[in-house]
């Protein structure tokens, strides 16, 4: 495992479409944390579900962040080979009795909302998930840079949740708490969609004995149903042929003072002045409209 920096961030896409202003505001949120703080950035993509990802996405994100001049300070790590790092994971948690394989269906978790306690007797499936155990009284509490503190009784909110899909999936929460780990990541700055699964990958973390990073998370961008941008398919777009607009839109969402960045002309130009001026304590909580953003933002045209 890598020795941590004073600060290592990272920004890590799903590459199931091409980026949005959500995602951008993360990578840019994420990205000026770590500046500001004297550290590095890495970027990881989250390849761990095939079915859902689109052909090329992944390499056509990595350029638009290139377009953008948002560079990683080391190489892309793929979670998609990463599956042995994974079942090594696994295998220490059910050898610890933390994680036990499971045949429920979906439909048999119907009478919990999904929320699994205990087995159903008897239930066999050829193709069983694995999930980590939540005995009652799990709760995890952390301090949140943006949202302050924040606690869940992962056992009654969340239960026995998933860690290897039925299709034989990894899933997102075990392959990000590894990941943070092998990569040394101190701060994780991400979209507050995020928000509610911090406390199980904490709870993995303290079974598997890893580090548990700072988190903050940022305010996420809402189309006008109010609903995350990145999953919206009316989404605005993000250009890299022409990303100015969409580095002054990321910057309103942020919070900061728009007239720090009025007179840039290039990305590399309006990641100094952003750097110069980014204040974390302007960031809000609550997201933010986009039609809202973009009525709010000032863009300067140019190179």
């Amino acid at each position: 495992m890598p020795t941590p920096s004073l600060h290592l961030g990272r920004f890590a896409p799903s590459p199931t479409g091409p980026l949005h202003p959500g995602s951008l505001v993360a990578a840019l949120g994420s990205w000026l944390m770590a500046r500001r703080a004297g550290g590095r950035w890495l970027v990881r993509v989250e390849d761990l579900d095939p079915p859902r990802e689109q052909p090329g996405a992944a390499l056509a994100q990595l350029r638009t962040l290139a377009a953008f001049g948002l560079h990683g300070d080391g190489p892309v790590l793929w979670q998609g080979a990463r599956g042995a790092a994974y079942a090594e994971a696994l295998e220490r948690l059910l050898d610890g009795g933390d994680a036990f394989v499971c045949h429920c269906s979906r439909a048999a978790l119907a009478e919990t909302a999904g929320i699994h306690r205990q087995c159903v007797p008897g239930a066999r499936r050829p193709d069983p998930a694995i999930r980590l155990r939540v005995p009652a009284g799990s709760s995890i509490g952390f301090e949140d840079a943006i949202h302050g503190h924040v606690h869940q009784d992962v056992a009654s909110t969340v239960g026995d949740f998933v860690l290897r899909r039925t299709d034989g999936l990894w899933a997102y929460q075990l392959a990000v708490v590894v990941d943070d780990a092998a990569q040394g990541i101190t701060d994780v700055v991400r979209g507050a969609d995020l928000l509610d699964s911090t406390p199980r990958q904490i709870l993995l973390q303290q079974r598997l004995g890893l580090p548990t990073p700072r988190y903050a998370h940022l305010p996420l961008v809402l189309d006008d149903a109010g609903r995350k941008l990145s999953k919206s398919q009316a989404a605005f777009p993000v250009d890299d042929r022409a990303p100015m607009p969409a580095l002054h839109l990321a910057w309103q969402v942020l919070g900061q003072d728009p007239g720090a960045v009025d007179t840039a002309r290039s990305p590399d130009g309006f990641l100094a002045a952003a750097l110069a001026a980014f204040d974390p304590a302007r960031i809000p909580r609550a997201p933010t409209g986009l039609h809202a953003a973009m009525h709010n933002t000032t863009v300067a045209h140019g190179d």
